[in-house]
């Protein structure tokens, strides 16, 4: 099951009407994660007027919690969570941190910028995409590992962890449903004479440039 989740925790600070709202948004694994990193989160802002959060984490059928703090019943943890949801961002804690600064906001006005503050921490954090993964190490002479790079660089297909000796082994990495396919492509493309192993399936989360995140989520947690 794919899934899409922040690669690192980040901040993102707007002021509204005097408020200060502080989105904090946190990659987690699990409730026991979302719990620890809003304790600390309240610790760091303890004279915070509101410490408003979401969190939504599991795959299937995700757990999702929220809390108003304190503001108006409605009108600060869905808001934050229906814009988890648009965003179809799952393992993610996000909490909205509130320094009042005078001026009511109204109902209207609390949800407008809950939802705000929301969205724009999340806009602010690298996202990884996460999908059951395989990774294939291939082994190859140096002879059939030129003509095996070109290829695998036509078919849009990266190449980790080079390492020449005797000869050349590599890593390439597939989703887990495009394994056998792979495997019948390398073998047509090196007339059957490179050994590929295939590792366990795993997540592993992709950035926009490419590079590979692992442990994003338990594989036996699928």
């Amino acid at each position: 099951m794919q899934f899409t989740t922040p690669q690192f925790e980040i901040t993102v600070e707007t002021v509204e009407k005097k408020s200060r709202f502080i989105a904090t948004v946190v990659p987690i694994l699990g409730v026991d994660d979302a719990e620890r990193a809003l304790l600390e989160i309240r610790e760091q802002h303890k004279s915070a007027n509101h410490n408003c959060f979401a969190y939504r984490v599991g795959l299937g059928v995700p757990i999702e919690r929220f809390s108003d703090d304190g503001e108006p019943s409605g009108t600060a943890g869905r808001p934050i969570l229906e814009v988890i949801r648009r965003r179809g961002i799952d393992n993610v804690l996000v909490v909205v941190t509130r320094y009042f600064g005078g001026i009511l906001l109204g109902a209207s006005g609390l949800v407008r910028t809950y939802a705000d503050a929301a969205s724009q921490g999340l806009s602010a954090a690298t996202m990884l995409h996460c999908d059951v993964m395989n990774t294939l190490r291939v082994t190859c002479d140096y002879g059939i590992y030129g003509k095996l790079e070109y290829v695998l660089g036509q078919n849009g297909i990266a190449i980790y962890e080079k390492t020449f000796s005797d000869v050349v082994s590599f890593e390439i990495v597939v989703p887990e449903s495009d394994v056998e396919d792979r495997l019948t492509a390398l073998s047509e493309w090196t007339n059957g004479q490179a050994s590929v192993e295939v590792l366990p399936g795993e997540y592993i989360g992709v950035t926009q440039d490419g590079s590979l995140v692992r442990g994003v989520w338990p594989t036996e947690n699928t």
